[in-house]
């Protein structure tokens, strides 16, 4: 560590800076056995966050791991990263290529997590649930305000975005079926 390199963000652009895309890039430094991670982006946006640096720090830069499950009508049925700090359901439907427009059904658009107890217990007004609790969150796309429900509503690590079949599209395989 020299004079000109003191800082974390200085000592980034010495090492000839990353070569993953700046949204999805983690920066992790290990101290004395504890590990502090910063978002790239925030590192330049807060100067605040451009720790000094000691002898013996550990750097490291990573791509976000994070990831959900997209199935169903959506454009894509598969394991989906984040290419982003926060996604929305909207970025994320947007993100498999919308919906199936000769399959999908707007009015079942699901969200399946897990929540912790704390969340579980505050949602549902109670406060006897331990442990990690299975939900389903359903959104609308066709009522007044379920586009922007959507788009306030964050996904996470881990969810599975389920887009139904609508209705009529069970009527047309079998139609289909039938007459070949």
């Amino acid at each position: 560590i020299e004079r000109p390199t003191r800082t974390l963000a200085t000592m980034l652009a010495k090492a000839g800076g990353i070569a993953i895309e700046p949204a999805v890039a983690i920066v992790r430094v290990t101290r004395g056995g504890q590990t502090g991670k910063v978002w790239l982006e925030d590192l330049y946006a807060n100067p605040g966050l451009d720790i000094a640096l000691r002898g013996g720090d550990q750097i490291v830069v990573e791509r976000d791991t994070r990831a959900f499950t997209a199935l169903g009508a959506t454009g894509t049925q598969n394991l989906i990263p984040f290419e982003s700090q926060t996604l929305s359901a909207i970025e994320a439907i947007a993100q498999v290529g919308g919906l199936n427009t000769s399959l999908a059904d707007p009015t079942g658009v699901f969200v399946f997590r897990n929540e912790p107890a704390e969340i579980a217990n505050a949602v549902l007004g109670r406060n006897d649930l331990t442990g990690d609790q299975r939900f389903v969150y359903v959104l609308d796309l066709t009522a007044p305000t379920g586009m922007f429900e959507a788009r306030d509503f964050l996904v996470r690590d881990g969810d599975t975005v389920y887009v139904t079949e609508a209705p009529f599209v069970q009527w047309q395989k079998t139609i289909t079926a039938i007459t070949g």
